[in-house]
């Protein structure tokens, strides 16, 4: 098997467990809710808190892979992911479960982005579109297998099983990682850039988890708003750093390149939209229209399935139109997926319902397959390890963004109405906000040229 395809499907054995931790979680929510004795919508800290650990350290997995070697690294974080996941599912209360999330993501920090490096590192570029497709085949099985597994485990034997399970899964992942993986490494390795480190990873904590609790009541008075102050703040302070560091954490300088610059932007704005989809779906099928959670993972589900057929076409598809224009039509039919879910009601025939979920699934996933291919078209060797700090770091910054966003919405529509129950039309109205959100990133890609990313598209104009 070529590198093209074995080095992705050992990333994806544990982007598999990752994936499938999140959507199970999901699906799982309501009744986590209930046994920890809090809110739905409180319990978004479970997710928001893993999305920001992510974000903060992920900033320093480059490093770490370029100074301990990719392989060793990617092992650990695999190794810290399954343990943690032990620890979440012991979890008693509200705060031991944010906690041991808090740790996942320290894992997960490590295990996106190194895997990530190793693959831009080892496959030629010519050959990245397929790589990728075969990099996230196998991650989507977890978006397709977990939700009615998860809505299976917790109607049957309980919610903490969803998380105990990855221990087999992380086993597999570090066997394989040793077994089968190159071990990458670079010749030069700058000193760690700690002051950029501490000023990104307290602005981007403080703005996050402020923007998260605000309207919540877990923080007196103008808390929240003085948080995301003090975040902004010392995100700017970073920003004015890293024009001066001779090697940033955070590599400001590749939003030059025009390809990278338009997969930062233009991808962030959509990852709002897609990140409040896992949140807002199981949750609107539960508690709105009253499915078991094993009713509503066997529907949601179809959207994974939806995501893994449009990977066996994904290179055709941007060799025959390019990336400028395939971002832009599909840019444009994803978005309008999204607001459609949220007409979906208790009377729409199920095979309809199907359809439309497994559409949206369809060219949500292609969107994401041209994005981060097109988005290290123009990176040299050089440029991985930042790159991919910037990039994902960016990625899940805008996908916790979703989740608050989305969360945010239905809490302002539940507000209005004086009620404490969620109604569909609630979900209707965060769906189309986040869509509209999303929408707005194919402005990214109209000054693009017709040839962008042509040495990874294979397309000529």
């Amino acid at each position: 098997m070529t590198s093209s395809r074995l080095i992705p499907l050992i990333i994806a054995s544990a982007l598999f467990m990752e994936n499938m931790d999140s959507t199970v979680i999901a699906t799982s929510l309501p009744a986590m809710a209930r046994d920890l004795g809090t809110d739905p919508i409180v319990l978004k800290l479970a997710f928001t808190t893993y999305l920001l650990s992510l974000t903060v350290f992920i900033p320093v997995s480059g490093w770490f892979a370029d100074r301990f070697g990719a392989r060793h690294v990617f092992r650990l974080a695999i190794a810290i992911f399954t343990l943690s996941s032990i620890a979440c599912g012991l979890a008693s209360s509200l705060g031991e479960l944010v906690e041991a999330r808090g740790l996942q993501g320290l894992g997960g920090a490590m295990m996106v982005p190194v895997g990530r490096i190793i693959l831009l590192r080892t496959v030629p570029k010519s050959e990245l579109v397929d790589a990728l497709a075969w990099l996230t085949i196998p991650a989507l099985f977890g978006p397709l297998v977990g939700p009615p597994i998860g809505g299976f485990i917790t109607d049957t034997i309980g919610w903490r099983w969803v998380f105990w399970m990855n221990l087999p899964f992380g086993v597999a992942a570090i066997v394989l990682a040793t077994l089968l993986m190159p071990d990458t490494r670079v010749e030069r390795v700058p000193p760690l850039d700690l002051r950029g480190f501490v000023l990104s990873g307290i602005g981007l904590s403080a703005f996050i988890f402020g923007l998260t609790v605000m309207g919540r009541g877990l923080l007196p008075g103008w808390t929240p708003s003085l948080l995301m102050a003090a975040g902004a703040v010392f995100v700017g302070l970073y920003v004015r750093h890293a024009r001066t560091s001779a090697d940033p954490i955070l590599d400001l300088r590749l939003l030059r390149i025009e390809t990278f610059r338009a997969g930062i932007v233009g991808g962030s704005l959509f990852r709002i939209g897609v990140g409040a989809v896992p949140f807002l779906l199981p949750l609107m099928f539960q508690l709105a229209y009253g499915m078991s959670a094993l009713e509503s993972g066997l529907i949601t589900f179809v959207a994974a399935a939806g995501a893994i057929s449009m990977k066996i076409g994904a290179a055709r598809m941007i060799r025959r139109f390019g990336f400028r224009k395939l971002l832009l039509v599909n840019g444009v039919l994803a978005s309008l997926s999204m607001a459609v879910m949220g007409l979906l009601s208790a009377s729409t025939p199920y095979l309809l319902a199907v359809a439309l979920l497994f559409a949206g699934g369809f060219l949500r996933s292609l969107q994401f397959t041209a994005l981060n291919a097109m988005a290290y078209s123009d990176i040299d060797h050089a440029q991985t390890s930042h790159a991919t700090s910037l990039y994902t770091v960016v990625q899940q910054l805008s996908l916790s963004m979703g989740v608050v966003l989305a969360a945010f919405v239905i809490e302002t529509a539940r507000w209005f109405r004086a009620e404490s129950t969620l109604t569909p039309i609630d979900f209707t109205i965060a769906f189309a906000v986040v869509a509209a959100v999303s929408l707005t990133a194919v402005v990214q890609y109209v000054s693009l040229s017709s040839r962008a990313g042509e040495s990874v598209s294979g397309n000529r104009g």
